[in-house]
């Protein structure tokens, strides 16, 4: 998963305030859902996904790019946009794969715009979709709530909303509770670099195409315990090292250290949030959760890695 800029990251300083989110909470309630069927189609693209997404029962790079595209869409967004933009495929549709923080998402963009053209879907939908069963196609990878109907758009995301990887965490705290997230949610984001290896950020020999931990094809904490104490050959970015020791953001980080199931739990949460960025609710979308694959045991998966082999 190619990175030139942070993923999604951001921490909230425990001295200040947060605003009231109070029409930012109410925006993402679940309990407006559409009552219709999820489309058979998903269930068939899941199947494509799948093919496509795991090789030797990790996740591939396409599966991690996949992860990236959709913090990438999403992320471009901010509370403010209220129910536009986030989530509306214009990575894809209003040439935003030309901003520098997208180089890297050209390859996992046309083959999601292809997918969606073949199956006759959304290009929002797609990303969201794809998204979320790269998540869980990674061996440990948690189930994120999936909802379908979004609106396509080819209108810009305004620049500015994802984050520089140099950038200051304090910055870097107000980016993200503008998106309305707070300390535990954007700890929990971060985690996403469990799965992420580096090609933009450090191109010196050796360091191009390396992991952000050591298991990049399986969905685990160690990211969270070596991004504090990095092995050879794990790089870490400037901003994941700054937000691991702020202020609020860092306490809940390390209460990730070697805590799977208090991770995944969070991490599906503000994903699932992060999902419907720029939706009104889910008023007029199906829940096509169960279109997704079922996840897999980390452990097991670890169990049958070769030693010694080079992981994708």
């Amino acid at each position: 998963m190619r990175l030139t800029s942070v993923l999604l990251l951001a921490s909230s300083a425990s001295a200040i305030s947060f605003p009231d989110l109070t029409p930012v909470t109410n925006l993402f309630a679940r309990k407006d859902g559409g009552s219709g069927k999820c489309p058979a189609v998903w269930s068939s693209i899941s199947k494509e996904l799948t093919a496509n997404f795991v090789t030797g029962g990790q996740c591939n790079p396409l599966a991690r790019a996949a992860i990236r595209e959709i913090f990438h869409d999403c992320g471009a967004w901010n509370t403010a946009q209220g129910a536009k933009g986030g989530c509306d495929g214009s990575l894809i549709l209003a040439g935003e794969l030309a901003r520098g923080e997208n180089n890297g998402l050209q390859n996992i963009s046309a083959f999601l715009n292809t997918t969606a053209i073949k199956w006759g879907v959304g290009v929002a939908d797609m990303i969201v979709f794809a998204g979320n069963h790269a998540i869980v196609s990674c061996p440990g990878g948690p189930t994120v709530k999936t909802w379908i109907g979004r609106k396509d758009s080819k209108t810009p995301a305004p620049n500015g909303l994802l984050p520089d990887v140099n950038a200051p965490a304090a910055t870097l705290s107000k980016l993200f509770q503008d998106k309305g997230f707070d300390d535990r949610d954007l700890a929990a984001l971060l985690g996403a670099h469990s799965t992420s290896n580096q090609f933009n950020f450090d191109t010196t020999p050796g360091k191009q195409g390396a992991p952000q931990d050591s298991t990049p094809g399986v969905w685990d904490v160690k990211y969270y315990g070596e991004t504090l104490s990095p092995p050879q050959g794990v790089v870490v970015l400037p901003s994941d090292s700054k937000l691991a020791a702020y202020n609020g953001v860092g306490k809940e980080f390390k209460g990730f250290v070697n805590n799977q199931g208090k991770w995944n739990g969070k991490f599906a949460d503000a994903m699932g949030k992060m999902a419907l960025f720029g939706s009104a609710g889910t008023s007029g979308m199906v829940d096509c959760t169960d279109a997704l694959p079922k996840s897999t045991n980390v452990k097991r998966e670890l169990r049958a890695m070769p030693m010694f082999k080079p992981r994708n």
